[in-house]
């Protein structure tokens, strides 16, 4: 029986994970990551956000070229599709991404235990048959789709995203269960490339958790490209036909049933935490009621030693979310503070137009009876954004009434996920609006649409 004693074993090398790992190697703890999967990197590297950022670049370039580029007088024959390509151009992109990750480990002189781990108390893990023991334990073991009464995935017909990534054709039709980031993200690729697209979603609009404002010009950006949206509807269940699958839904309250054919049925109805055979509750750890593990504010569990980051826990699913709780709790295992700011984590959207924001909404500020100000500046009135065909969308900062302190931002438009950084940094400083306005932008670019809407705040815009 082989194993070997660790002051950190980190369970997962997803984002959370491997990113605790390097961390905890950096400040000198001798670390082992264990990770199920052959590569390193997680869902996210793997079969989640990267490699459906490369469809979607793949797809809005071919998009711009069959749409925008006569009107810019770049001429010749209309691209085709060759989706095969395609997939090989997603996987070599998430092979140079894992095959870097796994040199971080060796530069780092992190061990790589491939397997599936098994808490068995008091500081040991089993892989296998082989036991291991740490002074420090990290639960990174991310999340998996949520299953849906009455459908059952097979990969081939009726698919999760993991699925939706190795497509061998273009479907001419699908249809995406759940109107949220993974279904419209995959939607808007296929969407492009020919496939007429329905999505069902349960509620009544799409993108739950995004400002009110931000969903209703989404929605209707979404509606020009092509997609079509069924809201409010329960889906009801899913049957294989001899070729495709058939959906049938009824308008949430109603006993109206209603079917939908597709080739591709795409289950996107969210995630949940992955403990399944991790021996979590066996060892004396406790979960919630939404199958989350249960932490202190340091990311601690009832186990001692043990901890948990990313997924598996409280707090939204996004992989910079779990980065940044790696990097704390590997600075508490060395004796560091470590902290993260939850108010001030971005959520992006990768569609054409982008969607980002950060901090609270309008409607959460009311809710909480906030006193606050709105400064909104449409990208029509953004020089670059116009010559770049990308005019549709705006952003909104709000702000406290009577501090003028940046309490939260939505943006719809180009480079979205990049403009929101500023943001970010600016509520991590505590800045104002004014702090923005009377900072110098660059022109001509996307980020002016920053600063008009902080100047929106105050006197008022310029381009406007």
């Amino acid at each position: 029986m082989a194993g070997g004693e660790y002051d950190v074993i980190v369970i997962g090398g997803g984002p959370g994970g491997y990113v605790c790992a390097i961390r905890a190697a950096q400040s000198g703890l001798k670390t082992a990551c264990v990770e199920g999967r052959e590569t390193l990197g997680g869902t996210c590297l793997n079969v989640g956000c990267i490699p459906s950022k490369a469809l979607l670049h793949a797809s809005h370039l071919f998009h711009e070229a069959s749409h925008n580029f006569a009107r810019m007088g770049l001429t010749g024959d209309p691209p085709g599709i060759d989706l095969e390509q395609m997939m090989r151009y997603k996987d070599d992109t998430v092979a140079q991404n894992t095959a870097g990750i796994a040199f971080l480990f060796r530069k780092n002189g992190i061990d790589h235990i491939k397997g599936w781990a098994r808490l068995t108390g008091n500081g040991t893990v089993a892989i296998g048959d082989d036991v291991y023991k740490a002074r420090n334990i990290v639960i990174a073991t991310g999340s998996e789709p949520a299953s849906l009464p009455g459908v059952k995935v097979d990969e081939t017909t009726v698919v999760t995203s993991t699925g939706a990534l190795v497509l061998p054709r273009v479907p001419d039709r699908m249809v995406v269960i759940g109107g949220g980031v993974i279904g419209l993200e995959l939607g808007s690729v296929y969407a492009r490339l020919g496939t007429q697209v329905t999505v069902v979603e349960f509620l009544d609009e799409i993108a739950p958790g995004l400002d009110s404002d931000v969903c209703k010009a989404f929605r209707r950006a979404l509606t020009r490209q092509g997609l079509a949206f069924i809201l409010g509807a329960e889906v009801q269940r899913v049957r294989k036909l001899k070729a495709g699958a058939r959906l049938t839904y009824a308008k949430r309250g109603t006993e109206d049933r209603k079917t939908l054919d597709a080739e591709i049925i795409l289950v996107a109805t969210g995630r949940k935490p992955l403990t399944r055979g991790l021996g979590f509750t066996e060892a004396g750890g406790t979960l919630n009621d939404q199958g989350q593990i249960v932490t202190d504010e340091h990311w601690r569990t009832s186990i001692d030693g043990v901890y948990a980051i990313g997924d598996v826990v409280a707090g939204p699913m996004l992989a910079h979310k779990a980065e940044d709780e790696g990097m704390a709790v590997a600075d508490i295992m060395a004796g560091r503070p470590g902290h993260v700011n939850t108010g001030v984590i971005p959520s992006v959207i990768y569609t054409a137009p982008e969607i980002a924001q950060v901090g609270q909404t309008e409607a959460q500020l009311k809710a909480d009876g906030r006193s606050f100000t709105i400064g909104k500046f449409p990208f029509m009135g953004n020089a670059r954004a116009k010559s770049m065909f990308m005019g549709e969308g705006f952003v909104k900062l709000l702000v406290d009434a009577d501090s003028d302190r940046i309490l939260g931002c939505q943006i719809i438009g180009p480079s979205a996920g990049e403009l929101i950084q500023e943001i970010c940094v600016a509520m991590e400083f505590g800045a104002s609006a004014e702090d923005l306005a009377l900072t110098c932008h660059a022109h001509p670019t996307c980020s002016e649409a920053i600063r008009e809407a902080a100047l929106a705040c105050g006197p008022g815009a310029i381009h406007a």
